[in-house]
């Protein structure tokens, strides 16, 4: 499939849930270059930005963006995926931000995670409330400071190796309707080995790290 958007550079995604201007600000300050997901082009306008391209079914676009981006509009009528799967689907990039993709609507944001994990697209982080959460790869070393929150939430049945955080995980069958691994805490240098579908979500302030283990 050929890219509506190629960059060289992060792509910012907006969706249309709540977007914090705090969010924002972050995700543009790595990411310049700003894609709509249908919708999100609203809140994009909202703030001063004309996305370089608005994405998705466009069921919810309002009249006004539709006459003001009617050239950089790219209508995906299929049902069977999300548009922020139907965005991912279309963009190359080092790496995605995505904000707008929780808040209000809980159905959005699951349905937002479940694609998250499949890694469809490029590297892609989103920005959700206080966290940030991206896929977690089948092997992980890095380095966050000591005290540091990390969170390891199934998706599927899945097991992680684990050093470097307060509470082990190796050994442990984790499943969504079971055992998860949700606010542990970083103890020193962090290796995982995940078998499995894996959310890793981490304090927002760490967006630098997450978009960094999103690309390794």
């Amino acid at each position: 499939m050929k890219p509506v958007l190629s960059s060289d550079r992060g792509i910012t995604l907006i969706g249309g849930g709540t977007v914090e201007p705090r969010h924002l600000a972050a995700a543009l300050a790595l990411a310049p270059a700003v894609v709509a997901a249908d919708s999100g082009a609203d809140i994009a306008l909202e703030n001063g930005i004309e996305p370089l391209a608005v994405i998705g079914d466009l069921d919810s676009l309002s009249a006004a963006a539709r006459g003001r981006l009617g050239d950089r509009l790219h209508p995906v009528a299929e049902q069977d995926s999300t548009d922020f799967e139907k965005c991912l689907l279309r963009l190359s990039a080092p790496f995605v931000i995505g904000v707008g993709f929780g808040g209000a609507r809980l159905d959005h944001a699951l349905a937002a995670l479940g694609v998250l994990v499949r890694r469809i697209g490029p590297p892609t982080v989103l920005i959700c409330g206080d966290d940030v959460v991206l896929a977690c790869p089948p092997q992980l070393a890095t380095r966050l400071a000591p005290g540091t929150r990390l969170s390891l939430f199934p998706m599927g049945p899945a097991r992680v190796e684990s050093q470097g955080l307060r509470w082990p995980t190796t050994g442990l069958d984790l499943a969504p309707a079971g055992r998860i691994g949700t606010s542990n805490e970083v103890t020193g240098p962090v290796r995982l080995g995940v078998n499995g579908p894996v959310l890793l979500i981490l304090p927002q302030d760490r967006l630098n790290a997450a978009i960094a283990i999103a690309r390794a």
